[in-house]
């Protein structure tokens, strides 16, 4: 993006086959430089008309924005050094692949592979633990919440039992004061009887 009135050159590199925007500036508006018309307005007509055929060109009000068509390889292209040629078909040019970096990377592999098969056995193993743990901690509930009901079952049916044999004593013991009455009449009777005695 540019200042406002603007346009964005394509990145320059050596080998490159597109012109410059100069010359497609002169090329798309040589009719005008050649009568010297070359007015503000027109120039930024022309620019713009030339940037067209290198890439997209939008316009927001005065501000002009270009993006140029095979922008990576135009930055590949920048980006080479001077005195080496680019590559065919426009691609960078791969160094030569050491071998000994080769194996060293393979080695690196099978060592990760084996410490990571280390690791999975390791996790494996404890969540083993841990799943044994949590079926014995879940045994366990169960069984003690089992105890706890039989327990209950057993004390409601203890107190049942206790209730009725309460309930048989409390008959049992229904003629006691009558029984009681009787014995104080027979205490009072012996009382008077020792008193005519004497």
């Amino acid at each position: 993006m540019e200042e406002p009135g603007s346009a964005a050159a394509p990145p320059e590199g050596r080998g490159r086959d597109e012109r410059s925007l100069e010359a497609l500036s002169l090329a798309g508006g040589g009719g005008a430089a050649a009568a010297g018309r070359q007015l503000p307005e027109g120039r930024r007509a022309t620019l713009a008309s030339a940037l067209e055929l290198e890439g997209t060109v939008l316009r927001e009000g005065r501000l002009t924005q270009f993006v140029a068509n095979n922008l990576e390889r135009r930055i590949r292209l920048s980006g080479a050094p001077r005195g080496e040629p680019p590559a065919a078909g426009g691609g960078s040019s791969i160094p030569a692949i050491d071998p000994g970096a080769l194996q060293d990377v393979v080695a690196l592999a099978g060592q990760v592979a084996a410490q990571v098969d280390e690791l999975l056995r390791n996790v494996h193993c404890g969540l083993q633990a841990l799943t044994a743990l949590s079926v014995g901690c879940i045994q366990t509930y169960r069984d003690g919440v089992e105890s706890l009901g039989e327990a209950a079952d057993l004390s409601i049916r203890a107190m049942y039992a206790l209730v009725a044999r309460c309930e048989e004593l409390d008959r049992a013991m229904q003629p006691v004061p009558a029984l009681a009455k009787r014995i104080r009449d027979m205490k009072g009777t012996l009382e008077r009887l020792e008193g005519l005695c004497k």
